[in-house]
C-alpha cells in the first residue's frame, strides 16, 4: 500500500513534482559547476599568473651577511657566493616536491668577443636551463627551465641545447635589443675571448633586461666563469595556498603540533622553509608581489563561487517549499482520510519525506551531470580550450555524493514546514471542509 501511494502521488501530481524537481535540478547544477571549478581554481590561477614569473627565489645565504665598520656596510670583496647545481635535485625530495612546477637556475658571466662583422661584444651573459630534466633518482623527473617559468618570452629560432655545449663551441640565444645593436642574425657566430665559438640559434624578446643579454646553457656559463657546478640564483614556481596570518608565523616559535600543521600546508613560506632545509647554504624567500596577487585573486573568485552556490541552494529550498506547500494543500483530503483510518503522523511524514527524497536523488543526479558539463564548458571558455580536460573538472566522482547530500538537505528542509503544517490539522476538520 505504501509503495502504491508513493507511485500514485508522482502520477497524479506530475506538475508539482516537476516544478520542485526543476528547482532542485537548477540549484544542484549551479552548485556542481561552482564546486567543480573551485576544486581546481588554485591550479588554474597559478597557471594564469605563472606568466609573471617565479613566486620563490633561492640564493646563497652568504649574500645576507652584512658587516658594518664605522656605520658603513662592507660587502664581500669577491662576491663569489654560489649554490651547487648538483644540490638542486634535492628539490624533488621535499614534502611539497609535486607542487614545484618550474625551476630555473641562473649564473651571470661576462662575455667579450667579436661578431662576424668585426663589432666588439662586451655583454652580460646568463647561464640557464632551457629544457633540463631534474630528478633525485626516484619518481618521474621534472622537465623544466627558464622558458617554463617565462612563457611570455618570444623566441625567434630555437633555445640553446646544453648537450651541444663544449669547450670549443656552444649555442646561445641573444636578446632582441643586443642583437639589433650588434647586427646579429640566426646562424652568426661570436668569437669570444675565451676561445669558445658562440653560435646564435635564437633571438629572444622579453621586454626586460634580458633583451640586452646573451643567454647560454648553464654548463657553458660555468665553463666560461671557471666555476663548475656553480649557481648564483634559482627561481622556482610552485603551487601554493594563499597566505594568511598563520602562514606568516615563525615555525621555530610554534609548538611541535602547530609547527607540523604549518609545515604540511603548501604556503610559499613553508615550501621556502623546506628548500632551505634541503639545500645547504641556501636562502629561500617568497616573491610577495606574485604570491600575494595570486592569493588575492583566488580569495575573491572563491568567495564569489561560494556566494553563488549558497544563493542557488537557498533559492532551490524556497522553490521546493512553495511547491510542496501547494502539493500538500491539494492532498488535504488524502491526509485526513489516512489519519482517520489510523495512519500515524510519523507514517504520513515518512511518506512525504520519501517522495521528496526520491525527487532529490533524481534531480540531484541530473544536476550533477549537467553541472559537470557546465563546469567543463566554463573552464574551457575562461582558462583555455584544454583546461577542463587537463584539470579533471568533468565528472569528478568525489562531487557526486556531496551534490546528492546537498539536494537531500535542501529538499527535506524545504518541505518540512509544509509537512509539519499539514500534520497539525485535525482529520475531522479536513474531511468536513472537503464535503
Amino acid at each position: 500500500m505504501f509503495f502504491r501511494l508513493l507511485m500514485e502521488s508522482f502520477r497524479r501530481q506530475r506538475r508539482r513534482k516537476t516544478l520542485a524537481g526543476l528547482a532542485i535540478l537548477l540549484g544542484t547544477t549551479a552548485v556542481t559547476a561552482m564546486l567543480a571549478l573551485a576544486t581546481t581554481i588554485g591550479d588554474r590561477i597559478h597557471s594564469e599568473l605563472a606568466v609573471y614569473g617565479a613566486n620563490i627565489v633561492v640564493y646563497p645565504a652568504a649574500d645576507q651577511l652584512d658587516v658594518k665598520v664605522g656605520g658603513v656596510d662592507v660587502k664581500p670583496v669577491t662576491g663569489a657566493a654560489y649554490l651547487k647545481e648538483s644540490g638542486l635535485k634535492k628539490l624533488r625530495g621535499i614534502f611539497w616536491a609535486n607542487n614545484i612546477t618550474g625551476v630555473s637556475p641562473e649564473l651571470p658571466v661576462h662575455i667579450a668577443g667579436t661578431t662576424p662583422s668585426g663589432k666588439a661584444v662586451d655583454a652580460t651573459g646568463t647561464g640557464m636551463w632551457f629544457k633540463h630534466s631534474l630528478s633525485d633518482g626516484g619518481g618521474s623527473p621534472l622537465v623544466t627551465g627558464a622558458p617554463t617559468l617565462h612563457p611570455l618570452w618570444k623566441l625567434n629560432g630555437a633555445w640553446p641545447d646544453e648537450a651541444l655545449s663544449g669547450p670549443a663551441s656552444t649555442e646561445i640565444a641573444v636578446g632582441n635589443a643586443l642583437a639589433s645593436q650588434l647586427g646579429l642574425r640566426l646562424g652568426d657566430t661570436i668569437s669570444s675571448s675565451g676561445k669558445v665559438a658562440l653560435r646564435v640559434v635564437g633571438i629572444v624578446t622579453t621586454g626586460d633586461a634580458i633583451d640586452e643579454q646573451i643567454l647560454l646553457p648553464l654548463n657553458a656559463a660555468q665553463m666560461l666563469a671557471g666555476a663548475p657546478d656553480a649557481v648564483r640564483r634559482v627561481e622556482i614556481s610552485a603551487r601554493t595556498k594563499p597566505e594568511d596570518a598563520f602562514a606568516r608565523k615563525d615555525p621555530d616559535s610554534l609548538s611541535p603540533k602547530l609547527r607540523e600543521v604549518w609545515y604540511c600546508r603548501p604556503y610559499a613560506n613553508s615550501i621556502a622553509y623546506q628548500i632551505r632545509e634541503a639545500i645547504p647554504g641556501a636562502r629561500a624567500e617568497q616573491i610577495r608581489r606574485v604570491e600575494q596577487s595570486e592569493g588575492n585573486v583566488l580569495k575573491r573568485i572563491s568567495g564569489l563561487m561560494w556566494l553563488i552556490s549558497a544563493a542557488a541552494m537557498l533559492a532551490a529550498g524556497f522553490a521546493v517549499s512553495a511547491a510542496m506547500a501547494t502539493a500538500i494543500l491539494e492532498r488535504q483530503a488524502e491526509i485526513g482520510l489516512m489519519r482517520s483510518l489510523g495512519a500515524s503522523k510519523g507514517t504520513i511524514a515518512f511518506l512525504f519525506y520519501v517522495e521528496t527524497g526520491l525527487l532529490a536523488l533524481f534531480a540531484g543526479g541530473f544536476g550533477y551531470l549537467i553541472g559537470s558539463g557546465l563546469a567543463g564548458w566554463l573552464g574551457a571558455r575562461i582558462f583555455g580550450s584544454d583546461a577542463s580536460v587537463s584539470s579533471g573538472t568533468i565528472f569528478n566522482p568525489v562531487l557526486l555524493p556531496v551534490i546528492i547530500a546537498l539536494a537531500l538537505v535542501v529538499a527535506i528542509a524545504g518541505s518540512t514546514p509544509a509537512i509539519r503544517r499539514a500534520l497539525t490539522m485535525e482529520p475531522s476538520a479536513i474531511l468536513r471542509a472537503d464535503v
